[in-house]
């Protein structure tokens, strides 16, 4: 009976990790989804609660680092954007792992708080066929990535 709480319980967890909440980035969302799925692995190879632990932990951490490549992409295309992006003008990409779409048009850049140099810019962005339109602050970092402000 146990074994049916355990795999129940991760079949429902899986099932959740589709429907996560928007405010969670593909990081947290693979490592949710990775628990879940290490869970069941864990459960189906030791049919033990020891097993099905250790899979979640495994499949967590795997999922996060999955997650996080994807986010990663798109990073690096924003940080080029703030670092080379001509003001005024218009930088677009499609990531080619989700199919995200992405317009980012970046202001002059000017010296911000603790005397970092720093830039505003508009993106518009197509996740999931939803268009969204926001608006950033970036400011550089020592390392010389820009770093978006709250």
């Amino acid at each position: 009976m146990k074994r049916y709480i355990v795999v129940l319980f991760v079949l429902i967890s899986f099932s959740l990790s589709g429907c996560a909440n928007s405010n969670l980035n593909k990081a947290q969302t693979g490592a949710l989804g990775g628990a879940a799925g290490g869970a069941l692995i864990g459960q189906i190879i030791g049919h033990n609660t020891e097993a099905t632990l250790i899979g979640m932990a495994v499949g967590t951490m795997i999922g996060y680092i999955v997650g996080n490549e994807m986010d990663k992409y798109d990073r690096e295309q924003l940080n080029h954007v703030y670092a080379r992006g001509v003001s005024g003008s218009t930088a677009a990409w499609i990531n080619p792992d989700t199919g995200n779409q992405y317009q980012v048009t970046p202001q002059p850049a000017y010296t911000g708080p603790g005397n970092r140099i720093c830039r505003k810019a508009e993106i518009m962005a197509v996740i999931d066929g939803k268009q969204e339109k926001t608006y950033a602050t970036a400011c550089r970092r020592n390392d010389g990535h820009w770093e978006i402000q709250n």
